[in-house]
């Protein structure tokens, strides 16, 4: 249970934050352990629904995250203690949900724990990756430049998926405005034309009888095939909840056409560069193999991944392990070779993450370059046809009358 206290220090300050405990009696022990005079402790669990928190609207994103690694890293330089470090941190931050976590790591290592172990404590905020990363850090001494590359690396991840999926916006908007002007077109206003043209009782044309066809089975059957795409979703969400559900889905992904050599480039570089960012660390090659199929968000490369961190584990080279696998172009099979073989691995494997992700780039300017305009002409050729389908036949009556 995560419990919320109030509390003063032995310097008379008033302290106030969160710390995990099975029960009251065990979160009030550990407090006092730390010298703490506890004024109030309370369960989260026991808010009213007012107090609740919306986790829409208190969650810590990447970016906070980034500028939080940044500014970790310059106080280490500067030979600011951890405790003080996340003491400052914490009163400094605008989001309350980070500023909480911040003071009960802050706690913890008052407690005597080492940071990666608090960082581990809050997987919401800091992933498997980062705590391992920060592990490393402790273990070779060099926290300060540890805390930099987890910023650099977060930042080119950010911006990356942040590109990308800002460029995407516009295309889809395109597309269900697309999909709704065709429905609506279909279901309110291809009915009420069609019901002049038919009433005239002149002969209707094949592709207007098509049409007028179409539009009536939509305006009949429509709410059934609402009903089944949404259940069909509701079966995609769950059936993504399953290990091999999502090993199918992710695999279907890359399969797609453009758009899964896309999603390739973007795994491929997140492989890379976070895979670099560990090795430049002082992270072992299995464990660093392991952490990287856990964050890559994907299930094929992450099995991927899995199998060639147990062959390199059984004694074979990285670059054999990944040639097994079609899921890893040549060029990085190579790339990985040359860097064995040079003891340059890290900073390959850099040079790799650099390339996918100006490939992810181009690929996504080049994707939004063609679906924009021909969205755009779909758009105006599916309404005009639908409108002349209809139209058409009514001027010819409205001329022979």
């Amino acid at each position: 249970m995560l419990f919320k206290y109030r509390a003063i220090d032995q310097d008379s300050h008033e302290r106030e934050g969160t710390i995990e405990a099975p029960s009251q009696e065990v979160a009030i022990a550990a407090l006092q352990r730390r010298n703490l005079i506890i004024s109030s402790i309370q369960s989260n669990e026991e808010k009213g629904l007012l107090e609740m928190e919306i986790p829409l609207f208190n969650r810590v994103s990447n970016k906070e995250i980034v500028i939080l690694s940044r500014q970790i890293a310059t106080l280490f330089e500067a030979q600011v203690s951890a405790l003080r470090i996340f003491r400052l941190l914490a009163a400094e931050v605008d989001n309350k949900r980070l500023a909480e976590v911040l003071s009960a790591v802050a706690d913890d290592l008052q407690g005597g724990s080492p940071i990666s172990k608090a960082l581990g404590r809050h997987p919401k905020v800091f992933s498997n990756f980062y705590v391992n990363m920060v592990r490393a850090g402790e273990e070779s001494g060099k926290l300060s430049e540890t805390f930099g590359y987890l910023a650099d690396y977060l930042d080119r991840s950010y911006d990356v998926v942040s590109k990308a999926e800002n460029a995407l916006i516009y295309p889809i908007f395109v597309i269900a405005v697309f999909f709704g002007v065709m429905a609506l077109m279909l279901t309110l206003v291809i009915p009420k034309i069609s019901a002049v043209l038919l009433d005239s009782g002149a002969k209707v044309p094949v592709y207007t009888r098509i049409v007028i066809g179409f539009s009536n089975f939509l305006v009949n059957y429509g709410i059934f095939i609402l009903i089944a795409l949404v259940a069909g979703g509701i079966y995609l969400w769950q059936l993504r909840k399953t290990a091999q559900g999502k090993l199918v889905l992710d695999g279907l992904k890359l399969s797609v056409p453009y758009v899964g050599d896309l999603y390739s480039k973007l795994y491929l570089s997140r492989i890379a560069d976070n895979f670099s960012t560990m090795l430049l660390s002082g992270v072992s090659v299995v464990e660093a193999l392991d952490i990287t199929a856990s964050v890559v968000e994907n299930a094929a490369y992450e099995q991927v991944l899995h199998e060639v961190g147990a062959d390199v584990k059984g004694g074979s080279s990285i670059s054999d392990a990944m040639a097994k696998h079609p899921e890893i172009p040549g060029i990085m099979v190579a790339m990985v070779k040359v860097g064995e073989e040079t003891g340059e691995l890290g900073k390959i494997l850099t040079t790799l993450a650099k390339f996918y992700n100006r490939e992810v780039t181009n690929a996504v300017d080049t994707l939004v370059g063609l679906i924009e305009p021909i969205m755009i002409v779909l758009l105006g050729l599916g309404v005009g046809t639908l409108l002349a389908a209809v139209l058409l036949p009514i001027y010819n009556l409205a001329g022979a009358i």
